[in-house]
């Protein structure tokens, strides 16, 4: 799938890394994503509420279906997320700037998922319109 088509059929994402802090990346990228009608489900163990979600402390715990599991976290965080990503059924792993893991890119693309390493999920919106 290209990133258009990844982000016209896919509308549930967990933010892995998402803060309440209004000055982190992962903030302004999820309001974002937000207000463009995407679900944001914040995953941050550290956090119990992020944009008016409720907050969970790891990708397993969320009790819905994930589409994208958006990544916030350096690369030595990824081939965890990556796992949890495969477990719970997710369709994409997008890595956003800045974090690249292509062993663990290898291994989701093996399991069947869409794989956006190096991007940002905010640009890439703004670049369909």
């Amino acid at each position: 799938m290209t990133i258009p088509e990844i982000l016209d059929a896919f509308r549930i994402l967990a933010v892995v890394g998402l803060s309440s802090s209004t000055w982190r990346p992962s903030f302004g990228v999820s309001e974002y994503m937000q207000s463009a009608g995407y679900t944001i489900i914040p995953v941050n163990p550290n956090e119990t509420e992020v944009l008016g979600q409720p907050a969970f402390a790891s990708l397993e715990d969320i009790p819905q279906p994930v589409e994208i599991v958006n990544v916030f976290r350096r690369p030595e965080h990824v081939p965890e997320i990556v796992r949890s990503a495969i477990r719970i059924g997710a369709r994409v792993v997008w890595m956003q700037e800045g974090v690249v893991h292509e062993e663990s890119a290898r291994r989701a693309r093996e399991a069947g998922l869409e794989v956006v390493m190096d991007r940002c999920l905010l640009k890439e919106h703004l670049a369909l319109k």
